[in-house]
């Protein structure tokens, strides 16, 4: 995983046990079965045959083993190989394989909760809400508005609208509330919106009602 134009580190995961020297190493980088985005000829770095989109844009630790992908963009998103070769008696031969998934992570704002209605909140009226967050990345699973008076705690689901950007292909995320105005009791109410297991969630500044 990486930030949104951070930088993403993804690793050849090579023992390189026998201790072999680099120039007498092939080591490239490709995404998907076209692109190659990193190549070091036998100690060299070597740019003829880098996809456009990458240039300039990489850099090897060769004691590491891992590949540096500077300002990593949602595009950039996939299925990456390192493949190294060795070179035996002048012909090359590959001696190691491994594949790296690269997901990207942009953060969302704060949900913040909007009033959807004017004038004065008057008793089994209709309270009319939205939360919104917006410029985030992945899609988030969902929105859950919270309703807490004295020690209870309710939890609603409700619709969720998601757009996403055409340029930035981050995602904005709205959820509507419509309930009852509650009678004589003070109510605090929140959104949350979960982004995921190991993203975790986001919870708005509570409303009291």
């Amino acid at each position: 995983k990486s930030f949104l134009n951070h930088t993403a580190y993804l690793s050849c995961y090579f023992p390189n046990s026998q201790k072999t020297d680099i120039k007498d190493l092939r080591v490239f980088w490709q995404k998907g079965d076209v692109e190659v985005v990193h190549e070091v000829y036998y100690g060299q770095e070597k740019h003829d045959n880098l996809s456009p989109k990458y240039i300039n844009r990489t850099k090897m630790d060769m004691d590491k083993w891992t590949l540096q992908l500077l300002n990593a963009g949602i595009v950039d998103e996939g299925q990456y190989t390192c493949i190294i070769q060795h070179r035996d008696k002048g012909s090359p031969k590959v001696i190691h394989t491994s594949e790296c998934l690269l997901h990207i992570i942009a953060n969302y704002s704060q949900p913040e909760i909007a009033w959807l209605h004017t004038g004065e909140l008057k008793s089994n009226n209709y309270l009319n809400l939205s939360c919104s967050s917006s410029g985030g990345y992945p899609e988030p699973k969902q929105m859950t508005w919270l309703i807490s008076h004295e020690n209870t705690t309710h939890r609603l689901m409700r619709h969720m609208d998601i757009s996403q950007d055409a340029v930035t292909k981050l995602y904005n995320v709205t959820s509507k509330l419509n309930i009852t105005v509650p009678t004589n009791i003070l109510t605090n109410i929140s959104c949350l919106l979960h982004l995921g297991e190991q993203l975790g969630s986001l919870v708005s500044v509570p409303l009291g009602v």
